[in-house]
């Protein structure tokens, strides 16, 4: 057998190293763990297990649409928000046609593009933050899909809603702009994007989300998007009948009532935060200041090695050289625990 030949280049993810003993701060996961609420939803679920999940995801949309203000059509519900980018591919792209990122971005767009054998092309960040001027630069006529990741991973920057309008008014009504907000929960700037605002004013618009991170139900699999009703319906002709187990379902209806872990949540990675960036600049690192549950630091070296010593010490963090970010690493903001070894561990190895 032979691979398609759109394949040939494909690269498997890599995800986060998980060290028996080790903590781990590379996949961007809540350290508080997950919401109780949805631990006991999930577990009460099980009793049902020998019957099929509900395909519609329709009681979870309806709390979605309860909770941002937008009906329950507008929404679509994957196994993970990565899934939901392979749909939008599926759905828009075919041989010719091309797609358009960042450099240094989840790798995941690339993904799913080059699956239905299209074109992706990558724009430079600038100061680590996606180019909205490179992006539209290199829109074509074969340009079907924009994947904008905001904040971004890896490095936890962002675009302000002023300049993403800007941006939006000025691309083709016919190319889908992918707004990946993976971490927009943990956004703290007044400048931050307004996604109702701009899902209103911009029919070509769909944004991504997930309960992976703030909700910590990462082994849940369930993210969802936001769009015009005629753009979900055209992404769920390529939908899976039955793609989102039901103690995941009821998982994630019952952290959207979870307000307190939530805001807990948030509260963790804002102090978490201020430590680690009073730390960082003590031991002289530059950083990229995050919108995310993240950090992206420049530890001067290669961050394979530093990353091999540190694993070594108790705690997995991500090397970026699979982005281009040789010396680069990304750790999780975790807890005042976590924290406080992730920094004495990263001083010791960076005597080593």
């Amino acid at each position: 057998m032979k691979l398609k030949t759109n394949l040939e280049q494909m690269i498997p993810y890599k995800p986060g190293i998980l060290k028996e003993g080790a903590i781990k701060l590379s996949s961007n996961e809540n350290r508080l763990g997950p919401s109780p609420m949805a631990i006991q939803a999930a577990s009460e679920a099980l009793a049902d297990v020998h019957i099929y999940p509900d395909g519609s995801c329709r009681k979870l949309r309806e709390s979605l649409a309860d909770r941002h203000g937008i009906s329950a059509e507008s929404f679509i519900v994957g196994n993970g928000s990565d899934e939901i980018m392979t749909l939008i591919a599926a759905a828009y792209i075919g041989a010719d046609d091309n797609a358009i990122t960042a450099e240094s971005t989840f790798s995941e767009y690339t993904f799913a593009t080059i699956l239905y054998a299209g074109e992706i092309r990558k724009a430079p960040l600038n100061e680590g933050t996606f180019d909205p001027e490179a992006i539209l630069q290199r829109i074509d006529d074969r340009t079907k899909v924009i994947y904008f990741c905001n904040p971004n991973n890896p490095t936890g920057t962002y675009v302000s809603h002023e300049r993403l309008d800007s941006m939006l008014s000025r691309i083709p009504h016919d190319v889908l702009f992918v707004l990946d907000e993976a971490y927009a929960d943990y956004s703290d700037a007044d400048d931050f994007p307004q996604w109702k605002t701009l899902l209103k004013k911009f029919p070509n618009l769909i944004i991504l989300r997930t309960f992976s991170k703030i909700y910590g139900l990462a082994a849940m699999r369930i993210g969802y998007a936001m769009a015009k009703e005629e753009v979900i319906n055209q992404i769920l002709v390529t939908k899976q009948p039955f793609n989102v187990n039901t103690p995941g379902q009821r998982a994630a209806e019952a952290a959207l009532k979870d307000s307190e872990f939530y805001e807990k949540s948030r509260a963790m990675n804002r102090e978490g935060k201020k430590y680690l960036y009073r730390e960082l600049e003590r031991l002289g690192l530059k950083f990229y200041p995050t919108q995310a549950n993240f950090i992206c630091i420049h530890v001067k070296r290669d961050s394979s090695e530093l990353f091999q010593n540190m694993m070594g010490r108790g705690v997995t963090i991500r090397p970026l050289a699979s982005f281009g970010l040789n010396e680069w690493i990304r750790v999780t903001i975790g807890q005042e625990e976590d924290n406080k070894l992730l920094i004495r561990i990263l001083e010791e190895s960076l005597k080593c």
